[in-house]
């Protein structure tokens, strides 16, 4: 088992990591809209915020050595599935190739208030 950790991701801010590898799978953390610079929330609406989210795991898979390619599964936490639509625009953006697994649910809160939150798993080659 490996531990995967990259300053262009945001740092933990709890008591995890931001990805295990265990054999050819990474399970990634779930990532919410945070500038790994600054640590402060990235975007108001949620377009903005998603972006920000998928640029933390792009950044999490490639120090794993993976891609959004290699994506088996996700899960999406959703503050209002009202922004469902809005999300999927911008959540389809991420990949070249097939899909992947998904899960989406509506929660009553994230951490911090964001209105999105995203976990993968992705097979490494």
């Amino acid at each position: 088992m490996k531990t995967i950790h990259t300053d262009k991701a945001p740092q933990a801010i709890g008591p995890y990591v931001q990805g295990k590898v265990v054999g050819n799978l990474l399970f990634a953390s779930g990532q919410v809209p945070l500038s790994p610079e600054t640590g402060q929330v990235v975007g108001e609406g949620i377009e903005e915020q998603t972006r920000q989210v998928l640029k933390n795991i792009s950044a999490i898979l490639e120090a794993a050595g993976t891609d959004f390619d290699h994506v088996v599964k996700t899960t999406c936490f959703l503050k209002d599935m009202a922004d469902f639509a809005a999300f999927n625009a911008v959540y389809q953006t991420a990949f070249s190739t097939d899909f992947p697994a998904r899960s989406a649910v509506e929660v009553a809160r994230l951490p911090l208030d964001v209105k999105v939150e995203i976990e993968v798993i992705a097979a490494i080659d």
